[in-house]
């Protein structure tokens, strides 16, 4: 073949350090489009981000010369980097170490549009963490959970 064509759509998942809610409504916007921008850059595009106080969601379709590993390291440092060189929060912010990563077909992707497109509505019901285990749950993904979430000791 000469050329490469590809079709991989993720949907990643990263919270604040301790799950702090200290993402404000007054710069949400400004960070769900500092993430988009920033997985534009690495080659990838962004089809919506979205998020509450305490995490982001991110759907993405992913350039298969990008690691989501490296994807993820250069969007969390460097909006966390934004945040704190502006001053956008008084304490320093931070994402938690580890993030989720989930794959989706095309014929999927509409629904998980929705579901990121109405993040504050379904916090309403559910918390994040339960929300976690069940899309870990959902793929079928082990875990371990002493190494789900960093906690304040």
């Amino acid at each position: 073949m000469a050329h490469t064509y590809h079709q991989i759509y993720l949907q990643t998942v990263f919270a604040v350090k301790y799950r702090n809610a200290v993402i404000d409504k007054s710069w949400k916007g400004l960070l769900h489009g500092i993430i988009g921008n920033l997985i534009n850059e690495c080659g990838c595009k962004t089809i919506i981000i979205n998020g509450v106080e305490d995490h982001v969601h991110c759907l993405l379709g992913l350039k298969p010369v990008v690691s989501v590993s490296e994807l993820m390291k250069t969007v969390k440092a460097k909006s966390s980097k934004y945040i704190n060189d502006h001053k956008i929060t008084k304490e320093r912010f931070e994402w938690q170490r580890g993030y989720g990563v989930f794959s989706y077909s095309q014929s999927h992707l509409h629904n998980v549009y929705k579901y990121i497109e109405q993040q504050e509505e379904h916090h309403k019901k559910q918390l994040f963490k339960e929300e976690y285990l069940q899309l870990l749950k959902a793929f079928e993904v082990e875990y371990d959970e002493a190494y789900l979430f960093e906690d304040l000791v």
